[in-house]
């Protein structure tokens, strides 16, 4: 991959590589007593956290999630229509106690569990494709580098922001949830 492509986006690799630089770097310094070293090592991690912070950031939206590199990917469709399922067992499970209908009430149980399920199933199809995406995209724009097509290697970069606004998006509903659910369980 050329750097003249990634050196404005956020990467999550290069945070990690460049926390272990300024963290081996800050050890130098103080081993060796340079204060300069130190503190320009201290600096490169808090810039490789606030990269790493960046490369997360995505903005979620109903059916779609953005990304800081203005990549948008859409939602798998099984996502919208479990939590539309769940909504809808819900309320039918609510009304059939308010009511005293306990097959009211049943039904409503079994449609909110299905809707969980089928919600979870998209979530799982787009972190999976999301994730094969940026493989994918990171491989052909290397080999599209070395071969000297830009074009290609644009377009493969494409779908590699893609990819990882569409894995962060599934990222981001499931940490949702997870926190839901410990939040009842308290």
């Amino acid at each position: 991959m050329s750097a003249q492509n990634n050196s404005n986006q956020p990467s999550t690799a290069k945070s990690y590589i460049d926390s272990a630089v300024g963290t081996v770097q800050s050890a130098l310094g103080s081993l060796t007593g340079s204060t300069t070293d130190q503190g320009a090592g201290e600096a490169k991690k808090a810039n490789a956290e606030t990269e790493y912070d960046a490369s997360h950031a995505t903005l979620k939206g109903p059916g779609f999630t953005a990304s800081s590199s203005g990549a948008v990917a859409s939602d798998d469709p099984n996502r919208a229509a479990g939590s539309w399922n769940q909504t809808l067992g819900s309320a039918k499970e609510t009304l059939g106690g308010l009511v005293g209908s306990e097959s009211l009430k049943q039904s409503g149980r079994e449609q909110n569990l299905s809707g969980q399920e089928q919600e979870a199933r998209g979530q799982v199809t787009d972190f999976v494709s999301g994730a094969s995406d940026r493989v994918k995209g990171v491989v052909g724009s290397g080999f599209a580098s070395l071969a000297g097509n830009t074009q290609a290697e644009a377009e493969y970069q494409k779908q590699h922001d893609t990819g990882k606004t569409q894995q962060r998006g599934a990222e981001y509903d499931i940490q949702k949830q997870a926190e839901a659910q410990q939040s009842r369980q308290q």
